[in-house]
């Protein structure tokens, strides 16, 4: 039986202070009594190994690292106290390795910088040994209030950082370093509209601070503001046309503007001056698959490697554009790399959904669903999505969005009926249907764009945890609502070409048809929908750059689309006839005559460009890019069925 999180938190102080008392085997045996009930408990499993540490039990002490490593691949005081470790063995190679990994995971961890200086120092590297120096003493000449912060911000408790950095700010509102630092909790709990102004604001104080202008920069391309974001990259660029750092950074935003041709002329500048940089050909990499260069691609990606064994985002890439078969000697390198115990996390999640990929490809199911689970697994634990929370969510949508809501709320909004929402699940064909409907003269394509995830973001209210939102939509005005659907289309028109009609295919809006229907009542709404099996299992093999959390697990997966259905339901019966919702299956069973059903819904007249969709040679940039510009194939249909032996918690959470 657990405990309670009080009597838990109880118990873990007296155990703290017996450490700290000095009574160091009294501490290790009351951590070991509370594993027996919780065995993941991180603060736990991190006071065994410290206390095991110093009563030099040493084996015990891994043990409970290994452990700790496993529930917390990114904790960096797990790393730092392996580090210790190493060095109670006398093995300074392994504990600089270590100490590395914890400020790579929490960079305000000073005895992790300063063991490094030490151990850079005895092994005669001067240089580095006084930047871990310099970064040390840094650390201890910041406010302790913003130390504890960046703690808590690298820890995962949002909250509590977010507590430390207001507080320090109302005292000190014009510190730059704290205004920077509550931009990236912002970002994290994503509130990117305070990021950006933050940012912009510390920017204004400095001018010269480089860090801050590199941050504005990620402000501004996460809220989509792309032309501005390149402005700023412009800008650093101008400074140092020869910085590979500021070259990469304009090539980056030159992408996103869709000015591939200067981007690929950066790319170009950085490998002159570092040449075979891992990271700019797989940037580049992607930038030739977007624009359908993809034999450029492979080569980019290969060439990635080929310079750095283990870049396994080099590897997923070539996975991830779904049509590239991995040779032996490719496959032999990855689970090679999988046996080294200091590969990188990330790397260690990409190379695990890659051999899936490439055990799938040559028939070996069992093998390939071994390496998709422990991708999964690793990723899982990483984001630690709740299940049940987000099932809450989507409950609550369904009991404040209800008729009587759109009903009071009739003639309201902003009339413009320029926004298709393509929506859903990833991987249910989404992307078939927005090349299908951007061949279209008076279409255009765009973006998965976080806009209206925003708009419901700041509807919940501007103090991390509050949940204003869904209810709040009951006491908004007209006005209100017809100028959160003007802001809709005007800062979406950016990502426009000119045409009368634009498609946003963020999957995720599913969740908010609500917000949409209230604020753009001429919007349409496309649901794309994709047999459960199929979908839910190729969700759990796509490694998404970031959101879908839900992906990461064969319940949660299927959870998620029982409660997607269940709210779509509900969305058909309080705006009967409002949403088209289109079969992934029957598209490839008659695209005209589904193009057609869409096109009507659309109040479009049929072109033939949008059955030849595969010929358009517009930039795609979803997992599904190469997919799309082939005819219409049944490949992903029942791409389930060989893995039935290992897929009934999927079948359970589907008809629980």
């Amino acid at each position: 039986m657990t405990l309670d999180i009080s009597g838990r938190a109880e118990q873990l102080h007296q155990a703290q202070k017996r450490l700290q008392s000095g009574d160091f085997a009294g501490s290790l045996s009351a951590a070991e009594a509370m594993l027996a009930s919780a065995a993941d408990d991180t603060d736990v499993l991190y006071l065994a190994a410290v206390a095991a540490r110093y009563v030099k039990d040493y084996p015990k002490a891994e043990q409970y690292l290994q452990r700790l490593h496993t529930a917390s691949p990114e904790y960096g005081r797990a790393w730092q106290e392996a580090g210790h470790l190493a060095r109670a063995k006398n093995d300074q190679d392994k504990a600089l390795q270590a100490f590395r990994r914890a400020t790579r995971f929490n960079p305000a961890l000073e005895a992790s910088w300063r063991a490094q200086a030490d151990l850079l120092a005895t092994g005669g590297s001067q240089s580095e040994s006084a930047a871990a120096t310099a970064q040390a003493d840094r650390l201890k000449d910041m406010p302790r209030e913003l130390l504890a912060a960046t703690n808590h911000l690298h820890e995962g408790r949002l909250l509590r950082a977010e507590e430390f950095c207001r507080h320090f700010l109302r005292q000190n509102p014009k510190h730059v370093e704290g205004m920077r630092l509550l931009a990236q909790i912002g970002i994290k709990l994503g509130i990117l509209d305070d990021a950006e102004f933050l940012l912009d604001s510390a920017r204004s104080f400095e001018p010269d601070n480089i860090q801050v202008r590199l941050d504005y920069i990620d402000a501004l391309r996460r809220r989509q503001k792309f032309a501005e974001a390149k402005q700023e990259a412009e800008a650093l660029y101008a400074l140092d046309p020869d910085n590979p750092l500021f070259q990469s950074h304009l090539a980056i935003e030159s992408m996103q503007t869709g000015e591939y041709n200067r981007a690929f002329a950066l790319f170009d500048q950085i490998l002159e001056t570092i040449p075979g940089d891992p990271a700019t050909l797989t940037s580049r990499g992607h930038a030739l698959k977007t624009t359908g260069k993809s034999e450029q691609a492979v080569a980019s990606y290969q060439a990635a490697f080929a310079h750095k064994p283990d870049h396994g985002d080099a590897y997923y890439a070539l996975a991830n554009l779904k049509t590239y078969r991995f040779s032996d000697a490719e496959i032999s390198n990855m689970r090679a790399q999988l046996d080294r115990p200091d590969l990188a996390f990330m790397d260690r999640v990409h190379f695990s959904f890659a051999l899936g990929k490439a055990y799938e490809d040559a028939g070996d199911y069992q093998q390939s669903f071994r390496y998709y689970d422990e991708g999964n697994t690793l990723k899982r634990r990483q984001t630690r999505y709740d299940a049940d929370a987000m099932q809450g969510e989507l409950e609550r949508q369904a009991e404040c969005c209800t008729a009587d809501l759109f009903a009071r709320h009739a003639g309201a909004g902003h009339p413009a009926p320029d926004p298709i929402f393509i929506l859903g699940l990833p991987r249910a064909g989404s992307t078939l249907l927005e090349q299908i409907l951007a061949s279209h003269s008076e279409v255009d394509g765009t973006l998965e764009l976080p806009n209206i995830l925003a708009l419901a973001h700041r509807l919940r209210g501007r103090k991390a945890g509050e949940a204003l939102y869904p209810a709040i939509l009951h006491d908004l005005t007209a006005d209100q609502l017809a100028k959160m659907g003007e802001d809709f289309i005007e800062n979406t028109r950016i990502h426009r070409q000119g045409a009368p009609f634009f498609i946003d295919k963020m999957p995720n809006n599913f969740r908010h048809i609500g917000l949409i229907k209230l604020i753009l009542p001429n919007a349409k709404i496309i649901d794309a929908r994709r047999d459960p099996m199929d979908c839910c299992f190729s969700g759990y093999k796509q490694l998404f750059a970031e959101g879908q959390e839900f992906t990461y697990g064969l319940e949660q997966v299927g959870r998620y689309y029982r409660d997607y259905v269940t709210l779509m339901d509900h969305w058909d019966s309080v705006l009967p006839g409002a949403i088209l919702r289109v079969e992934h299956e029957d598209v490839l069973d008659d695209v005209e005559g589904q193009t057609r059903r869409m096109l009507d819904y659309l109040a479009l007249p049929f072109e033939d460009a949008c059955v030849n969709f595969h010929q358009s040679k517009r930039a795609v940039r979803t997992a599904s890019s190469e997919q799309v510009r082939r005819p219409i194939n049944r490949d992903g249909v029942a791409a389930w069925k060989p893995f039935e032996p290992w897929l009934d918690p999927l079948k359970d959470a589907l008809v629980m």
